[in-house]
C-alpha cells in the first residue's frame, strides 16, 4: 500500500509504509496520553489532536498538529507544523513551524510518531510564558508561498523553554 499527498510529494516506499502501518496500529493500543490521531484515509499525512497537560500554560487548550511524512521515512524525518492557529510559545511560529531539534538535526529513525508527540507536550509544558519567537514577523514573512519548515537553517539556543 503506498499513499501520497495532493501537493505532489513522492509516494511513501514500502518501508516507510510498513512502518507507518506499525505506528498507526501501535497508536491505536496505546495511544500517548494527551492526543488523539484524527482519522483519514491518507497514510502520508496525520493529523492530530494535542491536548495541553493539566497544571501547565496549556491546560484545557486543544491544538492540532499535521505530520508529513516523507519518501524514506523513518530514515527522513516526518514533517510536522502545528495546523494555525498555533500555540504561543517561544518555540513555535504564527504559521505553526516549531523549532525543535529532534524534527531537523537530532531526528533518529528509531523516533516515532508518538515519542515526537510527547516531545512537543514537554517543551508546551515547561513553558513559563506565553508569546511568539521573537523573529516570528521576520521568519513567517520569509516563509510566504508554502516554504517547509525542514528549509529552515535552525539555531537551537534554548532549551530552557
Amino acid at each position: 500500500m503506498t499513499s501520497s499527498s495532493a501537493s505532489g510529494r513522492k509516494t511513501l516506499s514500502k518501508i516507510a509504509c510498513n512502518r507507518l502501518q506499525k505506528e498507526l496500529l501501535e497508536w491505536q493500543v496505546n495511544p500517548p496520553a494527551g492526543f488523539k490521531h484524527k482519522v483519514t484515509d491518507n497514510l502520508q499525512r496525520w493529523v492530530i489532536e494535542v491536548n495541553g497537560a493539566p497544571g501547565t500554560l496549556y491546560s484545557n487548550e486543544t491544538y492540532q498538529l499535521q505530520v508529513d511524512f516523507p519518501e524514506h521515512y523513518p530514515m527522513e524525518a516526518p514533517q510536522v507544523i502545528f495546523i494555525p492557529p498555533a500555540p504561543l510559545h517561544p518555540h513555535i511560529y504564527s504559521n505553526g513551524h516549531i523549532c525543535l531539534d529532534i524534527l531537523y538535526d537530532s531526528w533518529s529513525p528509531a523516533m516515532t510518531v508518538s515519542s515526537i508527540c510527547i516531545s512537543i507536550l514537554s517543551m508546551l509544558s515547561s513553558s513559563t510564558v506565553k508569546q511568539r519567537p521573537e523573529d516570528n514577523d521576520r521568519y513567517v514573512k520569509n516563509c510566504r508561498n508554502g516554504r517547509s519548515p525542514k528549509e529552515t537553517r535552525w539555531w537551537f539556543h534554548d532549551d530552557k523553554v
